[in-house]
């Protein structure tokens, strides 16, 4: 019998603060984008940038450091794997929404780049995390 592979990794930069959230049984969920940049240049050297936005989603202990330690424009890594969201509105039409379900978190670069002067890392290391969390999007 095959085995599957799902993985992802990603480096980028948070677009905004993670938020956290509780399932109704009271575990841990946070959201947050990271945007990652790629430039090249065409044959006629024209110079061509563009950027991808990723959703992702981290339980458990995982959402907890997320929440605590990441704040928008900072740069991390994330590794995790794929996952189709899939939902009908309120009048009836299909929705989908491909988000990384992330299990490990590292924070790279200088810290303070992420905005208030001082972050909350510096004085509680927290460099890399990971989880186990397999729960479903609750919402």
């Amino acid at each position: 019998m095959s085995r599957g592979l799902n993985k992802v990794m990603i480096i980028g930069h948070l677009g905004r603060d993670p938020e956290m959230r509780y399932t109704p049984s009271g575990r841990p969920v946070t959201t947050f984008t990271v945007a990652t940049s790629r430039s090249w240049n065409t044959v006629d050297g024209e110079r061509h940038s563009e950027t991808e936005w990723f959703n992702i989603v981290a339980w458990g202990n995982l959402a907890e450091i997320c929440k605590q330690y990441l704040t928008k424009g900072q740069q991390v890594y994330i590794e995790g794997r794929l996952q189709t969201r899939r939902w009908d509105d309120k009048e009836g039409n299909k929705h989908s929404s491909v988000e990384v379900v992330a299990n490990e978190m590292m924070m790279l670069g200088d810290r303070r780049d992420a905005g208030t002067g001082t972050h909350p890392a510096d004085a509680a290391e927290a460099p890399e995390m990971s989880s186990t969390d397999e729960d479903e999007f609750p919402f």
